[in-house]
């Protein structure tokens, strides 16, 4: 057995979107930083979709570029279409998404792992964590040998006693033609952790030279497409189409002959699987009224053959894999080049994290990702890149970033795990956002760029780009409350022209994007000096005067709760000895462990009356402190 001779502040196990989100955190705040990966050369890897973001995971992405993170950066270089989903409706609920070269997207998060400073790479499989005295001190691979740090952040993925299942066979894996890490998770669970089993699955891949798309519709990205990061100028790679089709009768009933051989429907599969993205076997029983389920064929690069059919996750053997797909308009000779798969994974009770991601149970380790009952890339990127800040923060000694549930949609995921748990793969989704209208996409830059800053995760440059667009916002708005239109014939006629009414009296530019039926471009005309606004400025400022009321509204909303959330609890605080709270109430705040009253507050079943016995306390143990103080005071002459 040897120990590697270098320590290091923070160690991170597994070299998936959550594991290189939170070692680059770790580093680029000046830490020394080791990422083990079992396999150097499937960091980043795009296990399942070629794709980044979606509704609510865009805004994700958004956040963790503001903060710093590297995920809308790859994605921009790497992405070959965008589309803006949601369009139609409003802007809190519209979302960014990108088909990814797979391989480039991976070939570049290695490239920066490789390159950035204080931060190591190491290739090998982690069988245990090091602990002593409930504290982590490191790790001991599968050869024995042991890398010591001061804090350890897991991002075990899907790999904590991972099993493959393809029809009634079924092996162990991380993933197909990776090991699963079993050690570690037999240890985890000996120490007192809570495991459970969730299941996700993907489609098999197909080869696009044997797919014939004439007769398909091609769905092509944005026009103008948008680039994920706030810093992106250009996007630089060539953007190409998907298309759709859709299954049939005849595929649903060669699926059904396969049920009686499906792991999922024979009981073999343990695991709870993800309740918004079914397998197609799971969508034939549950919508069995359905006649056709829509399938994207998404492309997984530019140098290769190879098609994902998005909507055809399945565990059913091969040879109903390949009549399935061939009864397909566009695939009846269709070739299968890898199989669907399901997988069941370890995963651990996030209700034995705090929202710092610190485990409860271990001094010193993190958990980020999957590990905590997750799914997709972009929840595993933001709590990685929140783990890695956190473990910096922690070996500071200064007090962890908790970002608020009014504050980002990474408060939002974060507070959900650590508050309710999960029994199933959780997804984001903008509907789990109350404050929604507050959190969009393109102002992510306003809510927490500053932040990123200050932790030294945002550089020079782009903080300097960030602070000229708000200046220059700032600047806008004020010319357009400025700005006074009068009822001339002039102005009349152009806004009859855009199918707006006429003003009767003299009104200010802002007040007159506050109607539903002007947009930004149709200032234009009116004053020569906004022609050349940047659009992300425009865009903006249109948001802010268009949605005025109601944001207004939310931010009282959010005050008046702050309150509630600023009433920090002791992190020792004694439930038992509460007046008036029953026991269910006191074991689960006992278990849960919130850090403050709005935390509590949104537990299941914890009460009004519960909330209300807990001010009480507090504010006679307020009493008490402060009494105590004066009395210390006066004993000392003060």
């Amino acid at each position: 057995m040897s120990t590697y001779d270098k320590k290091y502040d923070i160690i991170v196990v597994g070299a998936g979107h959550a594991g290189c989100e939170a070692a680059l955190a770790a580093a680029r705040m000046g830490h020394p930083a080791l990422l083990i990966t079992m396999n150097l050369d499937h960091i980043a890897a795009m296990s399942c979709n070629p794709a980044i973001g979606g509704l609510a995971k865009g805004h994700l992405v958004k956040e963790i570029d503001a903060l710093g993170g590297e995920m809308a950066k790859n994605t921009d270089q790497t992405g070959i279409q965008f589309r803006r989903l949601n369009t139609r409706k409003g802007l809190a609920v519209q979302g960014s998404r990108s088909q990814n070269d797979m391989d480039l997207y991976r070939k570049r998060m290695k490239s920066v792992i490789e390159n950035q400073p204080n931060l190591d790479i190491r290739q090998a499989m982690v069988d245990r964590l090091l602990v002593k005295n409930g504290r982590a001190y490191g790790v001991e691979t599968h050869i024995h040998e042991k890398f010591l740090s001061e804090t350890v952040i897991l991002t075990t993925g899907t790999f904590l006693r991972g099993l493959i299942h393809i029809g009634l066979d079924h092996f162990q894996a991380g993933r197909m033609g990776d090991p699963p890490s079993v050690r570690l998770s037999r240890q985890l669970e000996k120490i007192g952790f809570e495991i459970g089993r969730l299941k996700t699955g993907t489609t098999p891949r197909l080869n696009g030279r044997t797919i014939d798309y004439q007769g398909l519709t091609a769905q092509y990205g944005d026009k103008d497409p948008r680039p994920f990061s706030f810093s992106t100028a250009e996007l630089p790679l060539p953007q190409v189409p998907c298309y759709i089709t859709y299954t049939n009768e005849k595929s649903h009933e060669a699926i059904r002959k396969g049920l009686d051989r499906s792991p999922l429907f024979s009981g073999i599969i343990k695991g709870t699987g993800a309740r918004y993205c079914p397998s197609i076997e799971d969508k034939i029983v549950r919508f069995a009224d359905r006649d056709r389920h829509q399938i994207f064929l998404e492309p997984q690069g530019l140098d290769t053959i190879e098609v994902y059919p998005n909507g055809l996750a399945t565990s059913l053997p091969v040879d109903i894999q390949i009549n399935m797909v061939r009864s397909i308009p566009g695939l009846e000779k269709a070739e299968i080049l890898r199989p669907g798969y399901g997988i069941e994974y370890d995963y651990i009770n996030p209700l034995q994290i705090k929202p710092s991601q610190e485990t409860k149970l271990i001094k010193g380790l993190y958990h980020a990702g999957q590990i905590n009952g997750t799914s997709g890339y972009e929840e595993a990127a933001a709590q990685g890149l929140m783990a890695g800040i956190n473990a910096v923060l922690k070996i500071r000694g200064e007090d962890p970033l908790i970002l608020k549930r009014s504050q980002a949609y990474i408060g939002v995921l974060i507070d959900d795990l650590v508050t309710k748990g999960t029994t199933e793969p959780y997804r984001m989704f903008t509907s789990r956002a109350e404050h929604r209208l507050l959190l969009r996409e393109d102002n992510a830059d306003f809510r927490l760029r500053d932040i990123g800053y200050r932790l030294g995760l945002v550089s020079e440059s782009d903080y300097r780009q960030f602070c000229k667009k708000r200046e220059n916002v700032k600047n806008l708005m004020k010319r357009l409350n400025d700005t006074k239109v009068r009822p001339e014939s002039g102005i009349n006629d152009h806004l009859k022209n855009i199918g707006a009414s006429p003003v009767t009296q003299t009104t200010s530019m802002s007040q007159l994007l506050k109607r539903s039926e002007i947009f930004f471009d149709d200032l234009r005309s009116l004053d020569q000096g906004l022609v050349d606004i940047d659009p992300r400025v425009s865009l903006e400022i249109e948001t802010r005067i268009k949605y005025e009321g109601y944001i207004e509204r939310q931010e009282r909303e959010v005050e008046k709760l702050s309150r509630m959330e600023d009433l920090g609890l002791p992190e020792g605080i004694d439930y038992r000895a509460i007046h008036g709270l029953t026991t269910e109430v006191r074991e689960k705040l006992s278990k849960v462990r919130p850090v403050n009253l709005g935390q509590a507050s949104r537990i299941s079943g914890i009460t009004p009356a519960a909330i209300m016995a807990l001010q009480i306390h507090l504010k006679r143990g307020s009493i008490i402190k402060t009494r105590d103080l004066e009395e210390k005071g006066a004993a000392n002459g003060i």
